[in-house]
């Protein structure tokens, strides 16, 4: 499990991305980069981490689930994610 200060920090960079994605886009579109220097830092979609939905992990993500490989091999056993067996032959 990631600090609880780690995860809030991710979630509020991921409103920040979420509240100036149209200004960025316009910025860049017009090629105005003086002015995408003033927005804040962590307005920007590069300083987002990938990280697990359930336990915060940062590493061993897997984007297509939004799971830690832990995570992901516990809820495939269990059965949980549909369309995913355990291999046997």
């Amino acid at each position: 499990m990631a600090k609880k200060s780690i995860e809030a920090r991710q979630i509020k960079r991921e409103k920040m991305v979420a509240k100036y994605a149209e200004k960025r886009a316009a910025l860049k579109a017009a090629g105005d980069y003086a002015a995408l220097d003033l927005l804040p830092k962590n307005a920007s979609p590069v300083r987002l981490k990938n990280r697990c939905q359930l336990t915060g992990r940062p590493r061993g993500y897997m984007r297509h689930f939004g799971l830690s490989r832990n995570m992901f091999r516990d809820m495939a056993l269990q059965g949980k994610i549909p369309g995913i067996t355990k291999a046997s032959w």
